[in-house]
């Protein structure tokens, strides 16, 4: 064997895991998306209304391409049975009738905690609730029908929302408690994140359709600033389709929601209402910097430097988009919907962490005070490494979810054996590349 077949065979034997998300159903979304984003230039549709529009041209072709070209209801992770007669609806009626029930029931309970948390009734959230309240009146119309047709054809249509029914119809007796927890649990991100996410869509969309082409293009810097905010746009308006498109036939559907406190803890501080990285936190890094675009203070002499650094700046917020497209329809905090490894994931477990903390310390450099007190700097660069830790302690909890799934657990040890940081490290200790073992 020559040595071009030995590396052929080595690669073979040590292919990377197939991912559960394809890339072209990101890069139809994106297309589609971008196409929107000019569109809405030519014609000044800066609204939080074009906003919306803007969701429906990512998601749209995304399910088109999940259904035309990945067939992804075709696989068996949707728990569908499609070669087999759907089941006589009056077969199914009663399951169907008593999921409802539970359905309509958990969205009621996160339609009294939006009423009760005032913060969803002041700033930005206050669209996000029109824009709910508008669409639950769509979704309790359109589940009619949807969960009708599904459980006809569903192995076992008897979910946690089906358990969650029987318990308020008062046929409590032999409940799926699991089932249950993990209905409560998927609800629970649900409801949390997708308001917060529609609730940031129109400014971002605002911002990056409203900015003068003149004003963009005026300098290497501005046009960094622009392209960063283009790249946060196309994060949060995919990560909003993700949240909205939790569908068994698109084999989006979650799989199950962290059962972890400390994960849910760990998320949940990064988020509003409990994030502790705001102005005046306990995890606020900007004391005495010159703020959160501290580059172009401490670089303002330095033309080159300066451009050079923003062009840095929009790398690593298009790897931090590019982990959000990766997903296609899938992306959910906290929760397991496939496993991904393609992408960005094919150079480490969590580019979105990554890319997110090193473009906070160079944004930032928290170690350049205005004040010019080595307290400053030393307190704020302790702070940014204790914000870097919660996000290591996120991706930790995250793992310790996904390690319920095998294939996680051959995703996480084939970036072990292949992952460029492994292999570094490895490198720095004088050890060679870490062979696949076969099971017996």
């Amino acid at each position: 064997m020559n040595a071009e077949s030995r590396i052929q065979a080595g690669a073979l034997r040590d292919a990377r895991p197939r991912s559960a998300v394809s890339t072209g159903v990101g890069l139809a979304g994106l297309a589609g998306f971008l196409a929107w984003i000019v569109v809405a230039r030519a014609y000044g549709m800066a609204g939080p209304a074009a906003s919306l529009i803007g969701l429906l041209a990512c998601g749209l072709p995304m399910v088109l391409w999940s259904l035309l070209v990945d067939k992804v209801h075709r696989s068996p992770s949707t728990g569908i049975d499609w070669d087999s007669p759907p089941r006589p609806l009056r077969d199914s009626i009663d399951i169907s009738l008593v999921k409802l029930v539970g359905l309509w029931a958990i969205w009621g309970v996160i339609g009294c905690l939006y009423c009760i948390a005032r913060w969803y009734w002041r700033g930005n959230y206050l669209f996000a609730m029109q824009a709910l309240a508008i669409g639950s009146v769509a979704a309790l119309i359109l589940s009619i029908p949807y969960v009708l047709w599904l459980d006809r054809r569903l192995v076992e249509p008897r979910d946690g929302a089906w358990h969650f029914g029987r318990l308020l119809i008062g046929r409590g007796r032999n409940l799926d408690k699991d089932l249950l927890h993990d209905f409560f649990r998927s609800w629970a991100v649900k409801g949390f994140f997708l308001a917060f996410m529609i609730s940031i869509v129109p400014g971002n969309w605002t911002h990056v359709i409203q900015a003068p082409a003149s004003d963009i293009a005026a300098n290497p810097v501005s046009l960094s600033f622009w392209l960063v905010s283009a790249m946060f746009l196309i994060d949060v308006s995919f990560a909003t389709v993700g949240y909205v498109l939790t569908m068994k036939p698109l084999d989006a559907h979650i799989r199950s929601a962290n059962p972890y406190a400390t994960g849910w803890v760990a998320a949940l501080i990064c988020y509003p209402p409990f994030i502790l990285m705001n102005a005046g936190g306990p995890l606020d890094y900007h004391q005495g910097t010159a703020g959160p675009d501290g580059w172009t203070y401490w670089l303002g002499g330095y033309p080159l430097v300066m451009a050079m650094t923003g062009m840095l700046l929009v790398l690593l917020t298009a790897v931090y988009a590019w982990a959000t497209v990766a997903f296609g329809l899938r992306f959910s905090n906290l929760t397991h919907r496939g496993i991904l490894t393609h992408g960005p994931y094919a150079w480490t477990k969590h580019p979105a962490y990554v890319s997110k903390n090193l473009f906070w310390w160079l944004a930032t450099l928290p170690f350049l005070a205005t004040s010019g007190s080595p307290v400053d700097m030393i307190r704020n660069s302790a702070i940014l490494a204790m914000v870097s830790g919660v996000y290591y302690w996120r991706a930790r909890t995250e793992e310790r979810h996904l390690m319920a799934d095998p294939a996680y657990r051959d995703y996480a040890e084939w970036m072990a054996r292949n992952g460029p940081l492994p292999r570094f490290v490895r490198a720095l200790k004088g050890v060679g590349k870490v062979e696949p073992v076969a099971a017996e």
